[in-house]
């Protein structure tokens, strides 16, 4: 039969208690069969990465604030948008394909994380019916109303399809926001077909 063993520590003063809940059911502990800590609510250093991958930790006792748990959403437009040529303008996407924790709003069409951390940041656009001479497009993902990251495409040449992508790694604070800009050198239409025009940003590290 296995024992429990307490083991004071010699160099310390304080009593530690264990309380019991306020329960009128029979409540079981079972501790696990390996050497380490008992985690608590008040640990700061104890949890790594590896006690998560290795352990049926399920995403209800997870916060939104451990990577893997915490906002993703993927938007895209909900209708054709034009753009004016040599002006930043906006992409406009009023449809979800998924929102897990409700930031993106569709009535700006801006992310806001809530959750302080790094965020993978995709945006793609492609112009319908594109058929112009040969012009470049500006593509950039904007943080707190300016650009923060971008690209810088040739596009055109009589075809019915040109599009410009960027991708980044960003740093968000939990007020931070994103926005989805485009800057053409002449006056085209967004495609708003859902494979081909999109926005879209998931937490992969907490801050």
């Amino acid at each position: 039969m296995s024992k429990i063993a307490l083991s004071p520590n010699a160099s310390g003063s304080g009593t530690v208690t264990i309380t019991a809940p306020n329960t009128n059911t029979n409540r079981t502990i079972a501790l696990p069969d390996v050497a380490g800590n008992v985690v608590t609510t008040g640990d700061t250093g104890t949890v790594a990465t590896g006690m998560i991958a290795n352990n049926a930790v399920t995403t209800a006792k997870l916060s939104s604030g451990v990577s893997g748990t915490g906002p993703a959403f993927h938007a895209y437009p909900a209708s054709a948008q034009s753009i004016s040529a040599n002006t930043f303008t906006k992409v406009t996407l009023g449809t979800e394909r998924f929102d897990t924790d409700g930031k993106f709003d569709v009535s700006t069409s801006r992310f806001t994380p809530t959750v302080a951390g790094y965020y993978s940041v995709n945006a793609a656009v492609t112009l319908a019916n594109a058929n112009f001479s040969a012009t470049w497009g500006i593509l950039q993902i904007w943080k707190n109303g300016f650009g923060h990251v971008g690209v810088v495409n040739g596009i055109g040449g009589f075809e019915s399809r040109h599009g410009v992508c960027c991708s980044a790694i960003i740093n968000l604070d939990a007020d931070d926001y994103i926005e989805m800009y485009i800057y053409i050198g002449s006056a085209q239409s967004v495609s708003h077909n859902t494979n081909e025009t999109h926005f879209s940003a998931a937490m992969v590290r907490s801050a």
